[in-house]
């Protein structure tokens, strides 16, 4: 083990852009094998090719300026999963409503009747039916 430590010393090593690759590889993999895609196997080995490139390489400044690009655009992707999946887990006990002037989604409990809604942001007050 004591090997490895040393010569991974000073490499990149894994990150958030080189899991979706290798997870890209799979799925692509996969589906090749199970449609029999022609000349797919190429791609795959460019991907993984790809990965293992990234997994060893020394420029660790280059590395990661390109899984923050990723990461900056992955993140809004994630946050509208996230928030699409808690507002899943929270349907029976609170509901949830834009605020008509700026945007801003509001959640509040349900089974109050017809309340008045105050914005946090932009203050404005609105009437729905919980």
């Amino acid at each position: 083990m004591k090997w490895f430590q040393n010569f991974m010393r000073g490499r990149y090593g894994v990150d958030q852009l080189s899991f979706a690759i290798l997870i890209l590889y799979f799925v692509i993999t996969i589906l090749g094998t199970a449609f029999r895609i022609p000349y797919i196997s190429y791609v795959a080995l460019l991907l993984i090719v790809w990965c293992w490139f990234r997994i060893l390489s020394r420029n660790t400044y280059k590395r990661s300026q390109e899984n923050a690009v990723f990461m900056g655009k992955i993140y809004p992707i994630q946050n509208k999963w996230r928030t699409k999946k808690r507002e899943f887990q929270d349907r029976k006990t609170h509901k949830y409503y834009n605020c008509p002037s700026c945007k801003q989604r509001l959640r509040v409990p349900k089974g109050r009747g017809t309340i008045t809604i105050t914005c946090p942001k932009c203050k404005t007050k609105f009437d729905k039916r919980t």
